[in-house]
């Protein structure tokens, strides 16, 4: 036993074992193929040490009625991990209107403002949602896709104004507009516009942010959709691949941004498949730059990844098993190395979290992180017949997908054909139909119903005065600003579009000019056209 484990407390297990801080064959012959933590392919995880040198971030996802509602929630999440060891950031949820980049005025959103998320239409409401939050010290992610661009500079203009050096910002953009259209339909601009947008985020965020990941590729909502896990894997793989090569011929060097890039998982039921579906992912990702884009920083080969819990699983009936299933889902994203976290609260499928449903999820994680043991040695499935296998037969799955997709002529090609749309359609159906036949037992709904009659847990309502109160604000704000001075933004962002610039500057000016979320989407909505779909679907 080395000086170092008699002195390592967190390699001492409570019943006084001895836990080395990795595990590899006795022989020391080392599969290439599963190699080592922090080393190509990052098959057992991208950093050497993992969380036995810092655990997970603990990122809770909140928003809800106005930002003022938020910004206490995001308080209360704050004061519930302090004294803790563990790392905690900020995930923004925001509202329906905002998400389709409308103002909360405008006809389209009534009934809507506040009620999935927090409704932001100016930078006075980006200032009250992160009041008073140190965003220069805490990460914050913002979900987000197909206005990001312009929530994004509402951001950085709102920082602008408080003093606040872009550099010390930590966070993530979801910003992934090619998983909307396969699963989400919060599109605005057509595919290609819509990438456009994505690529200038990338550009900026290089060259003026140095903590910032300007993309969360995100596989979660094509999971929610009904895809199966080795689709997630390939599609979310691919949607990023599509990023790369549209960000190298824009001009980028791979290696000046691709270590910014990240990625969000669903981790469902399924516990092996899930953890599997992680170590086949870091796999791909990594042969995929180095081999196939060439990137020579050995940073740009590593995928680090945000996990959810699967919202999709959550049932009406017997809402407390949620915290059941969340647990199993949470300690599958953790084995299978991911680097944040959130845990869904168990009344989701109801509505809006209550505080006390958030302080369990929260609490789930702090239970793995502290009571389990798991973070003592690095990948400890590492070396398992069944896990390595499965890790194997993922990877080898989803490549043949993504050759599919490199055959169809990409990812954008892809959408206009419908190819993602019906595959994540008969993967549904076809797990509706085990569901039907009972193939597929989900506990509570057709199998152990004792109980369903009862709701069990209280419920948070939003009340109809968000609405209205956010709608005056927001015709107070436009009485107050100077009108030409909007005026003349919006044109930039126009021209901007027209020419193919960089959009982001003329955002970014625009916030601080007072221009809407709706005015700023609207301005690009002129030059690109706003999509609906096309014929194929």
């Amino acid at each position: 036993m080395s000086t170092a484990q008699q002195h390592d407390t967190d390699a001492v297990s409570l019943s006084g074992y001895i836990i080395d801080p990795l595990y590899n064959p006795k022989n020391g012959d080392i599969d290439p193929n599963i190699g080592l933590p922090g080393q190509f392919p990052y098959t057992r995880g991208v950093h050497e040490t993992m969380y036995r040198s810092r655990l997970w971030t603990m990122r809770q996802f909140a928003g809800f009625g106005s930002a003022e509602d938020t910004n206490a929630r995001f308080k209360y999440l704050l004061k519930n991990a302090k004294g803790t060891k563990t790392n905690t950031g900020l995930s923004t949820a925001f509202d329906l209107p905002t998400l389709m980049g409308r103002d909360s005025n405008d006809p389209l959103s009534a009934g809507e403002v506040g009620r999935c998320g927090v409704a932001i239409d100016t930078i006075d409401d980006m200032h009250r949602l992160y009041d008073d939050i140190p965003i220069g010290e805490v990460t914050v992610s913002q979900t987000i896709n197909g206005p990001a661009c312009v929530i994004w500079a509402m951001y950085l203009a709102m920082a602008k104004e408080r003093n606040i050096d872009w550099d010390t910002l930590g966070g993530t953009l979801q910003n992934d507009i090619l998983k909307e259209f396969h699963s989400q339909n919060e599109f605005i601009y057509p595919p290609e516009a819509s990438v456009k947008l994505v690529v200038d985020t990338i550009e900026f965020a290089t060259n003026n942010t140095k903590r910032w990941n300007s993309i969360s590729i995100s596989g979660y909502h094509i999971r929610e959709a009904g895809s199966t896990a080795t689709q997630e894997l390939a599609f979310t793989l691919r949607d990023g691949m599509e990023y790369v090569e549209a960000c190298i011929a824009r001009g980028l060097d791979v290696d000046s941004f691709a270590p910014r890039l990240s990625f969000f998982f669903n981790s469902h039921n399924e516990f092996f498949e899930e953890i599997c579906k992680l170590r086949a992912a870091r796999r791909i990702w990594a042969h995929a730059m180095r081999d196939r884009y060439g990137a020579k920083n050995e940073r740009s080969w590593l995928m680090r990844t945000h996990v959810q819990t699967a919202g999709c699983t959550l049932t009406e009936q017997q809402p407390l098993n949620n915290i059941v299933r969340v647990a199993f889902q949470a300690m599958a994203g953790v084995l299978g190395g991911c680097q944040s976290l959130h845990t869904d609260s168990m009344d989701e499928t109801l509505g809006l979290p209550t505080e006390t449903a958030v302080r369990v999820a929260l609490r789930t994680q702090q239970v793995i992180a502290h009571e389990t043991g798991v973070h003592r040695t690095v990948d400890p499935l590492a070396g398992s017949y069944y896990v390595e296998s499965l890790t194997d037969q993922m990877e080898s799955d989803a490549n043949d997908i993504i050759s599919e997709i490199d055959g169809l002529g990409g990812v954008v090609d892809g959408i206009h054909k419908g190819y993602f749309r019906r595959s994540i359609a008969e993967a549904s159906y076809r797990f509706g139909q085990e569901m039907e036949a009972g193939d597929r037992i989900i506990v509570g709904v057709n199998a152990y119903p004792e109980g369903n009659e009862d709701a069990q847990v209280e419920l948070l309502q939003i009340p109809h005065t968000v609405e209205t109160i956010q709608c005056e604000r927001l015709e107070t704000f436009l009485k107050d600003r100077d009108d030409d001075a909007a005026t003349s933004a919006l044109e930039a962002i126009r021209n901007a579009a027209r020419t193919d610039k960089n959009v982001m500057p003329s955002l970014v000016e625009a916030s601080l000019a007072r221009c809407t979320l709706g005015e700023m989407v609207q301005a690009m909505a002129d030059v690109f056209g706003r999509y609906s779909g096309g014929p194929e679907w």
